[in-house]
């Protein structure tokens, strides 16, 4: 029982009741409509009558033009029958009424039924009662035909509605079937596939409107699933060719690599993943809205300025500023926020020429805006939203010698991996907060991060 079923049998019920209503609405106004037109018929005549009978001049001819339909009577105050039309002159009185009574009933005359109504009339023999009866078999005619007719109409209309219901439903419902058929052939492989809207902007071109854009967002999500291995592969095949070349060469020569050189480089290689693979299962809690910072009352000036002192000894090149620091404390994660100061400090270093300059405020909405600023050749407009998605490094961050010139060392790899700012925005996301990239005034690149007045924390 699909919806074209359901929908045609509730319209043929909903039309069925409502016409059945109707019809017996019709055939009660009818039949009281036309026993009304006798009752009028039947009161003029027997006014007629009663005044000339009030006039003095007698009773009056009580002829009547249809003899097996109406007939005259007229009475003493007794109830005796002073004259009558000539089709019941030799019958008593046919109703015991008094004026302004009326009665339906069987008469001699025929087997019908007639409606009486009764007038008095104050003549100078008395008072008299005029009885004229009319008969109601036109009514019962005419109220049989119409429910016959609408006995045998309604079911021919109840088909046409479900008939007409069927085929209107069952075009509402073809796009959803040519939907249904193409989303049944979409597999993981061809997420390029959209269903087909149809004309119009009704609910079901909506659907197919909406289902469409779900399946762009699960085609960029597949995209950026797919971009995301490709480059966390990629970035763990360099540090296991390093160690892997570094071994061979160790035991191809073992007097031109000396053991504790080959340990030092297995060991910085394997810090380097350690600290991408770290990275990598951060990201990775963050795609299931599993970060969940630990708040408590922190210095977050306490932070930026260790960060800087951090700088002063791994970069002794590079400027360190924080005249811009002011005091701040906020309810937060101390670990979580210290690594987004940490990799924003680094990503500053990476590209600072000279100087680097930390600055923190407060503002008067209770607002934190911590700034991290550098000299260095800055973001483009058009990559400022790109710049934190994951993996993404531009074209002055593709080489690796890009930290050593920095200073940051082997403590700027994880930046260098492009995750270092898509860590930054998923940890600022997480406490209710943005991470922002602007045009700074020493020249490069500001990186900013607003975090609100209350904590809000990020849920499932």
């Amino acid at each position: 029982m699909g919806v074209r079923f359901r929908s045609t049998v509730a319209a043929v019920l909903v039309v069925a009741v409502g016409v059945a209503a109707g019809a017996v609405a019709l055939v009660a106004l009818m039949r009281a409509e036309l026993t009304d037109d006798v009752r009028q018929a039947a009161r003029s005549r027997a006014e007629q009558v009663a005044a000339v009978i009030e006039s003095g001049r007698g009773v009056p001819s009580l002829v009547v033009s249809e003899p097996d339909e109406e007939f005259v009577q007229v009475l003493d105050a007794r109830g005796d029958v002073v004259a009558g039309s000539p089709n019941v002159e030799n019958l008593p009185a046919l109703a015991d009424l008094r004026g302004g009574s009326e009665a339906t009933l069987t008469t001699p005359l025929d087997e019908d039924r007639f409606l009486v109504v009764a007038v008095t009339a104050e003549g100078p023999g008395g008072q008299r009662t005029v009885l004229v009866g009319r008969t109601v078999i036109a009514v019962a005619e005419s109220t049989r035909i119409v429910t016959r007719l609408l006995f045998v109409g309604l079911p021919l209309l109840m088909l046409v509605v479900a008939g007409a219901t069927w085929m209107a439903v069952g075009r509402a419902l073809a796009p959803v079937a040519a939907i249904r058929s193409e989303v049944e052939a979409i597999s993981a492989a061809e997420l390029h596939r959209r269903v087909p809207l149809p004309p119009g902007r009704d609910e079901i071109a909506r659907l197919a409107a909406t289902m469409n854009r779900m399946l762009d967002r699960l085609e960029r999500a597949q995209g950026a699933q797919r971009r995301f291995i490709s480059d966390a592969s990629h970035e763990l095949r360099s540090p296991v060719a390093s160690i892997r070349q570094h071994a061979e060469v160790a035991l191809a020569h073992p007097d031109r690599l000396p053991s504790e050189r080959l340990a030092r480089t297995v060991l910085a290689e394997d810090l380097r993943m350690q600290r991408l693979v770290d990275d990598l299962l951060l990201l990775a809690r963050a795609d299931e809205d599993a970060l969940r910072p630990r708040l408590r009352p922190v210095d977050l000036d306490d932070l930026v300025l260790d960060e800087a002192r951090r700088l002063r000894g791994a970069a002794p090149g590079l400027r360190i500023g924080t005249a811009g620091v002011s005091a701040a404390r906020r309810n937060a994660d101390p670990r979580d926020l210290g690594r987004v100061v940490r990799n924003l400090g680094e990503n500053a270093a990476r590209y600072a020429r000279s100087e680097v300059a930390f600055d923190l405020t407060e503002q008067p909405d209770g607002r934190v805006v911590l700034g991290v600023e550098d000299d260095g050749p800055g973001v483009p407009p058009a990559d400022r939203d790109r710049v934190f998605e994951r993996f993404v490094r531009l074209d002055e961050a593709r080489s690796r010698s890009a930290a050593d010139r920095s200073g940051a060392g082997a403590a700027g790899d994880a930046a260098g991996s492009g995750l270092g700012l898509a860590i930054v925005a998923e940890l600022v996301a997480a406490h209710g907060g943005t991470a922002t990239v602007t045009d700074g005034r020493l020249g490069g690149a500001r990186f900013e991060v607003v975090l609100p007045a209350d904590p809000v924390v990020r849920r499932s």
